[in-house]
């Protein structure tokens, strides 16, 4: 393995880590003290934001500039939806839950490729596909009489993240991390502003510092996970992205006491194999002739 795709690797497990506590820090706003998942969405980001405004102050000229703004607009709306779900899911749903029912996002790209796309998908990848939606159904447990219809917002904010991804992975190509990460957060803050006018901005006392510290902490796994997409392929980092699950599960367990179920565990080993597969057909497929 050479030093790029080691340091990607790196990169995405601090990418990971970063974001468990943008989770955690998350959930106990609103969970714990009831704050609207809208207003928390828009000063996380707008936090975020003001971490970078000094830095586009000094290097505007370059980091703004940039061929591909339809593909950011597009990126940035994709991803608005998959927060106001993500957070909106958190408030309602353990992170050992929603962490492990996000990564479906690799069959979500799949299935889109095939259905929207018209890309060719063999029937190996349909049938990964079916795999992964059978272990999040295992997750869920909609057979439960603990289900509740709530517990669907970590799959929905998936399917846009993946699509997100796929678009991320895009304009890496031609813009450098730092100008993909700010034209997120430059144009969430509109988005988050309007979803947020509805329910008000105001948050209680006590999830201020939670807040501020999701807010700056987003700023620096944004950053992080766009120089690990710049620098590996989306294929090869996924593997390093689903070590967020122990991190997410052991700082669930320790701020809040969510202890996973036996469910989680057989339902995230079939979603695991089925990544795996999906994967490893993915990089068969890309190999030259």
């Amino acid at each position: 393995m050479t030093r790029k795709p080691l340091f990607a690797a790196v990169l995405m497990v601090a990418a990971g880590a970063a974001f468990a506590l943008v989770n955690t820090a998350l959930q106990t706003a609103t969970m714990l003290h009831g704050a609207s998942s809208p207003a928390v969405t828009f000063w996380q980001y707008l936090i975020a934001l003001g971490f970078y405004i000094p830095w586009i102050h000094r290097h505007r000229l370059a980091v703004l500039h940039t061929n591909q703004a339809g593909l950011h607009v597009l990126r940035v709306a994709l991803a608005a939806v998959g927060v106001q779900l993500w957070v909106w899911g958190l408030a309602h749903v353990p992170i050992w839950q929603a962490i492990a029912l996000i990564m479906l996002s690799p069959f979500f790209v799949t299935s889109g490729a095939g259905l929207l796309l018209g890309e060719h998908v063999t029937p190996q990848r349909w049938g990964a596909v079916v795999l992964g939606i059978v272990g999040g159904a295992i997750i869920l447990e909609p057979w439960s009489d603990r289900f509740q219809l709530t517990a669907l917002l970590p799959v929905a904010a998936a399917a846009f993240w993946a699509a997100s991804s796929v678009v991320t992975k895009h304009l890496t190509r031609d813009d450098g991390p730092e100008t993909v990460t700010i034209y997120l957060l430059i144009l969430l803050s509109p988005i988050n502003f309007a979803l947020a006018a509805g329910t008000g901005f105001a948050l209680p006392q006590s999830a201020i510092w939670y807040v501020v510290g999701a807010g700056l902490l987003t700023a620096l796994a944004q950053h992080v996970l766009v120089r690990a997409y710049s620098l590996a392929d989306a294929a090869f980092l996924q593997p390093f992205d689903h070590l967020k699950l122990p991190l997410n599960v052991a700082l669930g367990f320790a701020a809040y006491g969510f202890a996973p179920t036996g469910s989680m565990w057989l339902g995230t080993a079939v979603i695991l194999g089925a990544s795996l597969y999906l994967l490893n057909q993915e990089s068969r497929t890309a190999q030259p002739a």
